[in-house]
């Protein structure tokens, strides 16, 4: 155990104080589980339902963590409702779209009423009272209206609550924070600063006018009712990544974890020394066990998503007390609040729906010659004058013209003789597997480009179907060598070397957009846009022809987005996935099913 946590551990570890059992608690302790772990998992469920935590306690028998005395961290936030809080979601949408993810987008819009602090699991019950009295004191002199006034600088842009309805909601952190002292003994720090709603943070600067335009447009005119939420998070994983699962895995070794779509992983990047290329090392949060992962079956996710809302306290725009009590008893069930309704269908399910019956047969290129022979190939197959001849078989007999000569090979390497084989061996499985496509997309890179036209040719379609040609689906150009983009060859020398290339294809990346040394994120939003346009466009099923998530170059290969893209952003019923091997790739051109 490393030094911190024992520390950690021992901060936390106080004795359990006796206190009447809760309602909850009593029907878990009927099955035998211990009060600790009892209390734990009602603390990490928010204390709904004694059923969610008896869920809990099920997927966590194997989580060498369950007996630790680690609290959760709780803080209490105001989140708008109604009307603002869907023109701020869908800001959210636009800005992350327009300019890129920033900070805020990390969280769910809201105003920070106190940072977060531990509570031990005996007495968050207690915190919720402590929630009920501070809402109960305000709840008379609470604003009907809030104003928001537009703050922007070069890296934050939000809302400022200023006046004397700021010093109301000051004044109910405060009061919840000593009612918090009082009755659950915790060290709650409200917010007495300015207080504000952060639309967006740590942005890049030249996004800034972008993003003014975006939040000028959000109407302020519409009441809004707030609510002050309290929730939680698991203290141990606040500097990890967090990866939503977006496919089943069934593990292979036994230090592989078990993935369920839509399970969330922590993963600390310090401590991805073990992990072979394309995996990763992580906890889960439904499990609590640690293990090797497929990466490309996971997206990023929030670092939201994994918190827990346990109670809020509304604010009603009504000032009759007795009916918002009557509204609040509704809401109960048995002394404690019901569950948040289910959240909306989650984009992926949106694209399902959309693709239903539709499926993208992902490959990889062929093995390319510049692999086996290293980057001084085109020097060993190049006479002084400049022409092409074959010093080796696994060299391709000739090489198609280029308007510039043949030094434009140097950075668009053709496919080798192995790799021609490899490509027309692929074709030929996929005849014999009866499967059936009707438009293929390929990388403009010359190696996926020759890969299309031998499938195409071995099912006996290279004349009825043309390639198209989508730079959206390029490798990523920060593995190029320069600080430009590699030199292509056009369309129309494409069609001069006989590839039957269709010209009328109006790609969704123009290859004038592809940007030396892009960032892994630049990457993998290219390939995204790219796969989910042709998913939705495409009438039938299609196979796409584009590169690995390696290069034969980086010593440190990292895994791409394109396949990122195509199995975790665009998977749908019918869809082939790709899992990486945990060693080394035997055979590069393979078909990834």
């Amino acid at each position: 155990m490393a030094a911190g946590e024992t520390q950690l551990y021992a901060k936390v570890s106080n004795k359990l104080k006796g206190r009447s059992t809760p309602l909850l608690l009593e029907p878990l302790l009927a099955m035998g589980f211990p009060v600790h772990t009892t209390l734990k998992a009602l603390a990490a469920t928010g204390r709904k339902t004694a059923e969610e935590a008896l869920v809990w306690l099920h997927d966590h028998c194997n989580d060498p963590s369950l007996d630790d005395p680690i609290p959760q961290e709780y803080a209490l936030f105001l989140c708008p409702t109604g009307p603002l809080l869907e023109k701020l979601q869908e800001f959210w949408r636009e800005s992350k779209r327009q300019c890129a993810k920033n900070r805020a987008h990390e969280v769910f819009p809201h105003v920070t009423l106190c940072d977060f602090f531990t509570c031990e699991d005996q007495k968050v019950e207690c915190l919720y009272e402590a929630l009920k009295r501070a809402g109960d004191r305000l709840l008379g002199s609470f604003p009907v209206a809030v104003p928001l006034a537009l703050h922007s600088s070069i890296s934050y842009l939000g809302f400022f609550i200023n006046g004397s309805p700021a010093d109301v909601i000051r004044e109910f952190a405060m009061t919840f924070a000593t009612e918090a002292s009082l009755l659950a003994d915790c060290s709650v720090k409200p917010c007495t600063k300015q207080l504000h709603l952060t639309l967006a943070h740590k942005f890049y600067p030249h996004h800034q006018r972008t993003l003014e335009q975006l939040a000028r447009a959000i109407p302020l005119g519409h009441s809004c009712q707030w609510t002050a939420a309290l929730y939680s998070r698991d203290m141990r994983f606040v500097h990890y990544q967090t990866l939503r699962a977006l496919f089943q895995y069934k593990p292979q070794n036994v230090d592989e974890l078990t993935l369920s779509p839509g399970d969330y992983i922590f993963v600390d990047p310090t401590q991805q020394d073990e992990a072979s290329e394309g995996w990763v090392i992580g906890i889960s949060q439904r499990t609590g066990c640690r293990g090797f992962l497929p990466e490309n079956y996971t997206d990023r996710a929030s670092e939201s998503d994994t918190w827990v809302k346990h109670r809020m306290y509304t604010f009603s725009l009504a000032t009759d007390l007795n009916s918002r009590k009557d509204s609040e008893a509704s809401s109960r069930c048995n002394g404690e609040f019901l569950p948040q309704t289910a959240r909306s269908l989650s984009s992926l399910q949106a694209l399902q729906a959309t693709v239903e019956r539709k499926s993208v047969l992902v490959v990889r290129h062929g093995e390319r010659v510049d692999q086996i022979f290293g980057k001084s190939w085109l020097q060993q197959c190049s006479t002084p004058d400049g022409k092409y001849y074959r010093p080796d078989l696994n060299f391709p007999c000739s090489l198609p013209r280029r308007s510039r000569g043949i030094k434009d090979f140097e950075n668009d390497p053709p496919l080798s003789s192995c790799g021609i084989f490899q490509s027309r061996i692929a074709g030929d499985a996929l005849l014999d597997s009866g499967i059936r496509i009707s438009s293929v997309f390929a990388s403009p890179a010359l190696r996926c480009v020759q890969t299309a036209k031998l499938i195409l040719e071995e099912l006996k379609l290279e004349k009825k179907i043309k390639i198209r040609v989508e730079p959206g689906i390029f490798e990523w150009t920060k593995w190029e060598a320069g600080k430009t983009t590699p030199t292509l060859m056009s369309l129309e020398e494409l069609k001069e070397a006989n590839f039957n290339i269709d010209t009328g294809y109006r790609p969704a990346f123009p290859l004038s957009a592809l940007l030396p040394a892009e960032s892994y994120q630049e990457y993998v939003d290219r390939c995204t846009a790219s796969v989910v346009q042709i998913v939705n466009t495409c009438p039938q099923d299609s196979v796409l022809i584009s590169h690995s998530g390696r290069h034969p170059h980086c010593e440190s290969r990292l895994r791409a987005g394109l396949l990122h893209a195509a199995t975790a952003r665009a998977a749908a019923p019918g869809m082939w996935g790709f899992c990486p091997a945990r060693e080394k790739d035997p055979f590069p051109g393979h078909v990834l099913l």
